[in-house]
């Protein structure tokens, strides 16, 4: 029998979608208010895998994702999740978001995201919230799972998650 642990100190991220400057600043500082220094920011690109959120919070979407300098707690995910998404009901126009931020963390062998929709291959963690596996990594890259999503393999996130991965492992190597 497996002797019960303490969760693993992983790397927390955001991966964010806005169009508003404004927003993503104050939001910016928000996160940093509460989950402290953001060590990474990924490139910026378009948001255009999906039409989800343009109904909601407009046109000209961008994508991108940044880390913070900081290791959590894995079982820290669900309250960072229900800590993002009021920043986004705080940021909210007209009962519209103007900004998603979905948290998540990258340990060693995976990519972790939180989430409030159930399915099939989530599971659930805990204040509403579940965890997916998003993708894993092997051979020095992330690789596609049935339900990746394609914003999550693409050059851009890739570049980032490694760094942030390098970073990671660069801390816990340290200690």
């Amino acid at each position: 029998m497996g002797a019960i642990g303490e969760p693993k100190q992983v790397k927390l991220f955001c991966g964010i979608i806005s169009s508003n400057e404004e927003i993503k600043r104050k939001s910016f500082e928000k996160l940093e208010e509460e989950l402290g220094k953001i060590d990474l920011i990924s490139d910026m690109m378009p948001f255009d895998f999906s039409k989800y959120y343009n109904h909601e919070m407009g046109d000209n979407l961008k994508r991108f994702w940044i880390s913070f300098e900081k290791l959590v707690s894995a079982a820290d995910l669900a309250e960072i999740k229900v800590f993002t998404n009021s920043i986004e009901n705080s940021s909210a126009i007209d009962n519209k978001r103007k900004i998603n931020i979905d948290p998540g963390y990258i340990a060693p062998a995976n990519v972790i995201l939180a989430t409030t929709k159930d399915y099939s291959h989530r599971i659930y963690l805990k204040k509403g919230i579940y965890g997916e596996v998003t993708t894993i990594y092997q051979k020095n890259s992330y690789i596609k799972l049935p339900w990746s999503y394609p914003d999550y393999l693409s050059p851009i996130a890739v570049e980032f998650l490694l760094k942030a991965r390098a970073a990671l492992m660069n801390k816990v190597r340290r200690k």
